[in-house]
């Protein structure tokens, strides 16, 4: 290879200083010049009634931008749609994700008393035409928000209500870099407290739809809320017969749980078809804006160590400091369920429930048997399970009550879970080698609770199982009358 020698000088004139200030200048604006465009936004609050404001807080970096609001069931249903709306890029605060990003009233709409209760999806949508010298083109930006629309008349259009998982929404929603979880947080740190106020990342869509769609195809009403509802809101809970939880319920706040049980001691019935049920306790602060959980970190908690501060340890229900497990609320819990077809746990299992008590009511015209299998075909027994210490006897399981399973608890359907090492061993009480159940169960006390203890059951719904489409209506017709 041919070496040109290079010519070394003392200085560069001021000339040539010029020169190169120009030429970075024209590089900064040609950078500057095709700005990558997007936007984003959220609700003001995680749920409304109708004749209320509804508020949306949009941050652009388009000119202008739309606003398409539609219901989310068993079809999609565009209830309004916004003029061009200025837009505006907003500042993202540095402790955005733990307390908002507090961003202004973009677009205020008094919803309509005649919007169905129901999940409502809102999608954001700008566009522009590029850059003015460089990177020419239509380009356009998509972002989405959603909120919950309560009943105008509780109760006046079906006496069940689904409460969504909202919480749980929050919880891993590491908008701004931090959630509850380490797995998804910037450096690979966990955060202890989750705002409403930023950009959502629902989980609808997952969990709860395919319940929806199959109510509806069916002609099942449903009126909704969302979990802070049940704490801000306990008066809802009055006009119902049935309350219901779908999917993967996991953050629940002692009033929640206060008001829940109080409608099940005054003979309102309850059928959780979810499982990793009512496992962390949270404390909702700023009136239900924001979420603390301090997790495995209980030790950090600010009320840890203070005077009858226990019972808001915002910790596993089941840790012996709180001593509140969630088998008390559910039948069932985390610590003696775990994992099935997920976290590297039980990844040949069937995915299917075997049939303990097959002359219960839940399962007439179903044609089950004894240690029968079902729902496999779907994988209705996966990702996170929910169980009760067990006592064999010829085979048959039964509870031993010593985990805050209540007496009248009754067995119904049983699938092998367990946790992984890592989730566990934070645990000072936690047995090594345990091994735990999906365990799907009834008791009764004042009112009747169903619960179904696996995340996944609704995906035998969307697979058209008859074993679990005739056992869901089974529990909604008897629970709900």
């Amino acid at each position: 290879m041919h070496r040109v020698p290079i010519r070394r000088r003392p200085f560069i004139k001021a000339a040539g200083l010029a020169a190169v200030a120009t030429a970075v200048a024209g590089l900064e604006a040609k950078a500057q010049d095709a700005r990558p465009l997007f936007i984003e936004g959220y609700a003001g609050r995680a749920s409304y009634a109708p004749g209320e404001d509804l508020t949306l807080h949009v941050s652009s970096g388009g000119a202008a931008y739309s606003v398409e609001i539609a219901r989310w069931g068993a079809k999609r249903d565009v209830v309004w749609k916004s003029d061009p709306t200025d837009g505006k890029e907003q500042p993202v605060p540095e402790d955005a994700s733990s307390m908002g990003c507090k961003w202004p009233v973009s677009v205020r709409l008094a919803i309509p008393a005649d919007w169905k209760t129901g999940y409502y999806h809102v999608t954001l949508r700008t566009r522009d035409g590029g850059g003015k010298y460089t990177q020419r083109g239509v380009r356009s930006a998509e972002a989405s928000c959603f909120f919950v629309l309560r009943s105008a008349k509780p109760g006046g259009g079906s006496k069940v209500l689904l409460q969504l998982s909202t919480n749980t929404y929050n919880a891993y929603n590491n908008w701004g870099g931090f959630s509850l979880y380490a797995y998804n947080g910037r450096g690979g740190n966990q955060g202890h407290r989750v705002s409403y106020e930023r950009p959502p990342a629902s989980q609808f869509a997952t969990w709860e739809q395919p319940f929806v769609d199959w109510a509806e195809r069916n002609g099942i009403e449903l009126e909704y809320c969302a979990n802070p509802d049940l704490e801000f809101h306990p008066q809802l809970l009055a006009a119902y017969r049935l309350v219901l939880s779908v999917g993967h319920d996991e953050y629940w706040s002692a009033p929640m749980r206060d008001h829940l049980e109080k409608f099940i001691g005054d003979g309102g019935n309850v059928a959780f078809f979810s499982g990793n049920t009512c496992c962390w306790q949270v404390r909702s602060e700023e009136s239900g804006q924001a979420l603390a959980c301090w997790k495995q970190n209980f030790h950090s908690d600010p009320v840890y160590g203070s005077r009858g501060s226990q019972a808001t340890l915002s910790s596993l229900w089941s840790h012996h400091l709180v001593q509140r497990p969630e088998n008390q609320l559910t039948g069932v819990g985390f610590l003696w369920g775990g994992y099935h077809l997920s976290h590297g746990q039980l990844m040949e299992g069937s995915g299917a429930f075997d049939v303990v008590r097959p002359d219960h009511w839940i399962f007439e015209g179903t044609g089950l048997k004894a240690k029968e299998p079902f729902g496999g075909k779907d994988t209705i027994v996966g990702y996170e399970c929910d169980g009760c210490e067990l006592a064999w006897k010829d085979g048959v399981p039964s509870p031993t009550f010593r985990d805050g399973t209540p007496r009248s608890f009754e067995i119904l359907a049983i699938a092998p879970a367990q946790w992984h090492p890592d989730d566990c061993q934070w645990y000072d009480q936690w047995e090594n080698g345990r091994k735990g159940h999906a365990v799907l169960g009834i008791y009764t006390r004042g009112g009747t609770v169903f619960t179904c203890g696996s995340t996944d059951w609704a995906h035998g719904l969307r697979g058209h199982d008859a074993h679990v489409e005739r056992i869901t209506r089974n529990i909604l017709d008897r629970l709900s009358t």
